[in-house]
């Protein structure tokens, strides 16, 4: 039970404060230990095939290393103390989540488009995409805005907090150096197809449980918030698999359909048009009030998780009590 108490504190702490910038970030670290890997590797390995083979040991060392730091970190304070310990990993956690950074991100695009301030709402799309906008009329900033929102969902705190259930701090750190390599280095281009293959692949793969329990949440969300849960439903299982990702296309299909909304469409990245296969119906035109909505739908999802790790728990705490009487 205690595991599940760390897991809701580190939430709540997330919630109240997030990721102050004055406090010094894990993932800054994370990303700066990957570009001094990457830098070695491309020094030392000219060749596509031994790019692809160094990529291998990318996530080994980076989420390795992060789950041995954190491991390590947690047995040291706790010579000293329990609670110290126990202090340390609810705060390590809640690193490892962005509810407040996101749901921030997302509502000051919100505010500027509420003050019809263009300018400033693109250029706040922008800290959080990788598309071009400087171009983008009021719709596709909303558009921009909500996939963002959605896809992160499992990202910054369904998949995070389903690693600290199964393995603490630890796991979860190890989860977030993953995603970050990732982020960083698992792109499909020149650049990095053949050394970042494992990281996306490895993504991916920690990626694909948290995605399709955040699907079901989002439908189960969009009937207690008196949305359109069955579109949800419905566009979830018609749409999700047409996202060139394996797992975001989950939670952008079921917001799409709770919203009633039609997400995808044409981008520009660095000048280049690129075409995402569309996810939901346009019953309606989007608006500004579909971050707050989708705000509200990562919120009521991020809380019935934390929810059901603290049943998980619950669960295996009697089942061991009444193995041991």
């Amino acid at each position: 039970m205690s595991g599940a108490w760390i897991i809701i504190l580190a939430y709540i702490l997330d919630r109240c404060i997030g990721d102050p910038r004055w406090i010094p970030h894990p993932v800054i670290g994370m990303g700066k230990g990957i570009s001094a890997l990457e830098r070695v590797i491309r020094a030392r390995v000219h060749t596509d095939q031994g790019l692809k083979k160094a990529g291998i040991w990318l996530p080994i060392l980076i989420a390795g290393g992060a789950f041995a730091v954190t491991w390590g970190l947690l047995i040291l304070l706790g010579l000293f103390h329990p609670i110290l310990a126990a202090t340390a990993e609810i705060i390590l956690i809640a690193t490892t989540i962005a509810s407040k950074g996101l749901r921030d991100a997302g509502m000051e695009v919100y505010h500027h488009l509420k003050q019809q301030d263009w300018p400033a709402a693109r250029r706040s799309l922008g800290m959080i995409v990788g598309r071009d906008t400087a171009h983008l009329d009021e719709p596709e900033v909303v558009r921009g805005t909500v996939e963002t929102v959605a896809e992160n969902i499992v990202d910054a705190i369904v998949s995070p907090l389903f690693y600290a259930l199964i393995g603490g701090a630890p796991l979860a750190m190890a989860y977030r150096a993953v995603n970050t390599l990732d982020s960083m280095v698992g792109y499909k281009n020149d650049k990095y197809l053949h050394l970042g293959w494992a990281s996306a692949r490895m993504d991916d793969w920690a990626n694909w449980i948290p995605a399709r329990v955040t699907a079901l949440l989002l439908i189960v969300g969009a009937w207690v918030l008196k949305l359109d849960a069955k579109g949800a439903m419905r566009m979830v299982a018609r749409d999700a698999r047409l996202h060139p990702s394996p797992n975001s296309g989950f939670p952008e299909s079921a917001v799409a359909g709770a919203l009633g909304i039609r997400l995808g469409g044409h981008n520009v990245y660095h000048g280049v048009a690129s075409f995402r296969a569309y996810m939901g119906e346009a019953t309606r035109p989007m608006e500004a009030e579909d971050i707050v909505r989708t705000t509200r739908l990562m919120f009521w999802s991020a809380g019935a998780f934390v929810g059901l790790c603290f049943l998980a728990s619950l669960g295996v705490w009697l089942a061991g009590g009444v193995l041991l009487w």
